[in-house]
């Protein structure tokens, strides 16, 4: 019921600024949240953002907070991840995700991206 197609990825250079993209397709009611993980080379996945569809409200993960920002585009169906002060740990490939649920929790997304590689150099 829900497509989500990533952009936006690229090589920065450290401190540097990026922005993803997610285009959403598919009924609002399966996207009531929209998160941005990101996978590492040997890492396990990992949170990083997320927002109610509805309301705007977000989320993050300790570890980016103050740097991104995650946003929605209501007349788009487009959530963005804006990534400030890039450090090269910050070197991974960036899913989107979205979740039925209206709950602050992880691990309840129904749908993923296929994401979009960003790589911070030192």
């Amino acid at each position: 019921q829900v497509q989500l197609v990533e952009s936006g990825g690229g090589l920065v250079q450290a401190g540097g600024s990026l922005r993803v993209s997610c285009a959403a397709s598919g009924r609002t009611f399966s996207r009531a949240k929209m998160g941005w993980f990101r996978q590492a080379p040997g890492k396990e996945r990992e949170f990083v953002a997320a927002i109610m569809w509805s309301t705007g409200i977000t989320d993050y993960a300790d570890s980016v907070t103050g740097r991104f920002t995650i946003s929605r585009d209501n007349a788009k169906n487009t959530v963005y991840l804006q990534l400030n002060s890039l450090k090269p740990e910050d070197t991974a490939v960036y899913y989107c995700a979205a979740s039925r649920s209206t709950m602050w929790r992880v691990r309840d997304y129904d749908y993923w991206g296929q994401g979009t590689q960003v790589t911070v150099s030192s």
